[in-house]
């Protein structure tokens, strides 16, 4: 993880298909990233659907597992789909189990947002939408720059690497400003 200097990040994707854009788009900013940075990436494929009984009993294993990654975080970064209109259920599935009590483990965490969709909207809703949710949750979401990657079946090769340059200048300019905001706000030093 951190060696005290550097910005830990967790990666949460929103798409659970392997070939997904926006997996690739998170194995980009992996390439991308700053040396000061690391980024881990969170599965939230094997969560359960919310059950406040199940809840009641205790976190399943791969809710702990959630909860613990993004306790030890410096940061979030949030890599979404936009499914009719909005987030996809995985993600806020995930959300909604890792927010319960005790001990919320996103409050005060700094958060950036990406996303990319085959549409002409890019994930402009799905982000909005995740957005509300960090706000409530007192995650401290970046505004600036956006990454919101439309036309995204023209942007990434047949081998799932994203070839848009402009699109891997935003990636990097994002993760430098999360970086950033990260020391700003007092999450590391």
């Amino acid at each position: 993880m951190s060696d005290g200097k550097g910005i830990t990040v967790l990666g949460i994707c929103g798409s659970l298909r392997r070939g997904s854009f926006n997996r690739s788009l998170l194995r980009t900013a992996i390439e991308l990233k700053p040396q000061t940075m690391a980024i881990e990436v969170a599965d939230i494929g094997q969560i359960p659907l919310y059950n406040e009984d199940v809840r009641a009993a205790g976190f399943p294993p791969p809710v702990e597992t959630l909860r613990r990654q993004i306790a030890a975080a410096d940061a979030l970064l949030f890599v979404t789909p936009e499914y009719n209109y909005s987030m996809p259920g995985v993600l806020k599935n995930a959300i909604d189990w890792a927010s319960r009590p005790p001990d919320q483990p996103f409050a005060g965490k700094p958060a950036a947002i990406m996303g990319a969709s085959p549409g002409i909207g890019g994930t402009m809703r799905a982000q909005y939408d995740l957005r509300r949710s960090c706000v409530f949750l007192d995650m401290h979401p970046i505004n600036k720059p956006e990454v919101i990657v439309a036309g995204a079946a023209q942007k990434f090769d047949a081998e799932g690497r994203f070839t848009d340059e402009m699109g891997k200048g935003l990636i990097r300019d994002l993760l430098l400003a999360l970086e950033a905001w990260t020391r700003r706000i007092g999450r590391k030093s």
